[in-house]
């Protein structure tokens, strides 16, 4: 439900009257007017009024999750692929310290959230109280806000507020605690407000925009790097590259916002962690245009790119600008206003890129098809993962949201798996929180029930949270869970092996994903080689469409190392003094040698 009907839909709401009312009918009467289709948690004690009352909605359904962590991934994954907003019903203390890492990857991601706990009782003079402890001191640096309702009055207000500032701006988590007296008893309420969008946007100034339209008129070689706050400016960036005939680089999280199959498409980042299609074509960029990006150690490979003088930054958070690499032009606003105005001044000055577009696709295409032939060749008994990903893409729709975890899967799912629209593919980054595919991609599914949805997930990130699924299960939501299963924390252990000749408590217990599938609902199959990709992936799709989870083993070759990995590898030894970095290598060599 959009917030437009969300405002004004009245037939599930309860009547807009004064008076006495209890806390948690205060409560749901504001949610219902949220773009909020589910909550997420576990009842406590100080939450079961809530929960009671929104058993009683028509509008918002509670979802019961085996660990509040997941249940912190889930509405960060719905806050991701749907237009309402993920938020979590939990008890105090122990449910907010188990949901942080959820919490922690919407702040740094810049995901809004909402997040709903219990509170201690307030109108007793006793202490010691279960789960007494000051979430709002704990929770202060990973939430854009926290609220600690104090009277009946303040629960609407307060809830709509939330909101508003969780999806303003930057979007994030915002807390709000209401305690459990609050929730049970009636209290005076002297008016039921409706809900009402605040709409606070900053123009950028016409000057601003004059400049960034000379300098890109003025280069040579211009080139677009985008990340997730482009997500909704898909249109004006084909736009702005088709008609600077400039190539198109991403973050990690803003791997969506741009379709991989379009000519100018290069990949993530633009230096020497970048495959070569994109390394190749940034090169000699003179003047870069980025949208919605930070320039965080992910896509810059380490901080390995160089940005061009000419460089100009677009986002809708000042704070980012000239953290880690400079801009001469700095237009904060919202990508989806700014980049049409900017469109639209570069038309009207008639402007034409030069002559170099086509040798340019020609060239990224030619580097895109080398690199996975190169992956193609590399072969051994186990599945290779560029063919995984070519069969992967030719079986699922165009509309399929794909959800990936934090390991070497996720930049393996980077360099070669094609991404066609915004939003359909999501991954923690900034926060770069294991454990976060499995729940999330229920999260997605449930906000996209007609969508397909796969997770793409390496072990050791599945063996934190897989017993989600049995959620899956209980709500006949058809994910099918791809595991690149090799019994190691492939991407820290490839790390491991250059510098160290060792891998030091990296390799996983031998585990058996079938007793998974078996103590969660789930279907299973594997995948021992190649030949049988295209048959396996095809079953479990069709299986996932009777709403079925599916656990996939898949028994993945992660001998050949990605450009990431390789490219941040060497960036990182560059910067090290020169007394360390001939330790580092001696010491490689040495145990090489010796074994």
């Amino acid at each position: 439900m959009n917030e437009k009907t969300a405002a004004t839909t009245s037939s599930q709401r309860p009547p807009k009257t004064s008076g006495k009312k209890t806390g948690a009918w205060l409560c749901r009467y504001a949610l219902e007017q949220l773009p909020i289709s589910h909550t997420f948690g576990i009842p406590g004690v100080q939450n079961t009024e809530i929960y009671d009352e929104l058993n009683n909605s028509g509008k918002i359904q509670p979802v019961l999750v085996t660990h509040e962590g997941g249940g912190a991934f889930m509405a960060d994954g719905i806050s991701r692929t749907s237009d309402t907003i993920g938020t979590l019903l939990i008890v105090p203390a122990a449910g907010v310290t188990h949901a942080m890492s959820g919490i922690g990857e919407a702040f740094l991601d810049g995901i809004p959230m909402l997040i709903i706990s219990g509170g201690i009782r307030r109108d007793t003079d006793k202490t010691y109280q279960l789960h007494e402890w000051d979430q709002h001191a704990f929770l202060a640096t990973i939430t854009k806000k926290t609220f600690l309702i104090k009277s009946h009055d303040e629960i609407v207000p307060s809830l709509f507020a939330a909101y508003n500032i969780a999806t303003a701006g930057e979007p994030g988590p915002v807390f709000v605690e209401i305690p459990v007296d609050l929730q049970m008893y009636k209290g005076d309420v002297k008016s039921l407000p409706e809900y009402q969008k605040t709409n606070e946007q900053v123009r950028p100034a016409k000057a601003t925009l004059d400049a960034a339209v000379e300098l890109l008129t003025q280069a040579k070689k211009p080139g677009l790097f985008l990340g997730w706050g482009a997500r909704n400016a898909t249109a004006s960036t084909i736009s702005l590259a088709e008609l600077l005939e400039a190539p198109v680089a991403t973050t990690l999280q803003g791997l969506s916002v741009f379709p991989g199959t379009h000519p100018l498409h290069t990949g993530m980042g633009f230096g020497p962690a970048a495959v070569p299609a994109a390394e190749n074509a940034f090169k000699e960029c003179d003047c870069l245009l980025t949208v919605g990006a930070r320039f965080g150690e992910i896509p810059t490979g380490s901080y390995g790119v160089s940005v061009p003088e000419n460089h100009i930054h677009i986002d809708i958070n000042p704070e980012v600008f000239d953290k880690n690499y400079p801009a001469k032009i700095k237009i904060a606003g919202d990508a989806g206003q700014v980049l049409p105005e900017l469109l639209e001044r570069l038309k009207l000055k008639n402007f034409s890129a030069s002559q170099n577009g086509r040798s340019l696709r020609k060239k990224i295409k030619a580097d895109k098809q080398a690199y996975f032939e190169e992956w193609k060749q590399h072969l051994n008994e186990r599945v290779n993962p560029a063919l995984f990903f070519a069969a992967l893409r030719a079986q699922i729709e165009d509309s399929a949201i794909a959800v990936v975890d934090d390991g070497n899967h996720t930049f393996l799912a980077a360099e070669l798996f094609s991404v066609l629209r915004s939003k359909h593919f999501i991954s923690p980054t900034d926060f770069n929180c294991m454990g976060y595919a499995v729940p999330a991609a229920i999260g997605a599914k449930l906000a996209n029930p007609n969508k397909q949805v796969v997770g793409i997930i390496g072990d050791g990130a599945f063996l934190m949270t897989c017993m989600e699924i049995l959620t899956a299960t209980s709500h006949n939501l058809g994910v099918v869970y791809f595991i690149f299963h090799d019994g190691e924390l492939s991407q820290i252990s490839q790390g491991q092996e250059i510098p160290y000749n060792r891998k030091v408590c990296s390799v996983l217990g031998e585990v058996r994903l079938e007793g998974v599938a078996l103590a969660t609902g789930a279907a299973y199959l594997e995948i021992n080689s190649n030949d049988e990709i295209s048959e396996k992936i095809s079953t479990a799709l069709t299986s996932a469409a009777k709403g079925q989870p599916v656990i996939v083993d898949v028994k993945i070759d992660y001998s050949k190392r990605t450009r990431f990995t390789q490219g941040v590898v060497g960036t990182v030894l560059k910067r090290f003094p020169l007394g360390d970095k001939f330790r580092f290598i001696g010491r490689a060599v040495t145990r090489k040698i010796t074994g």
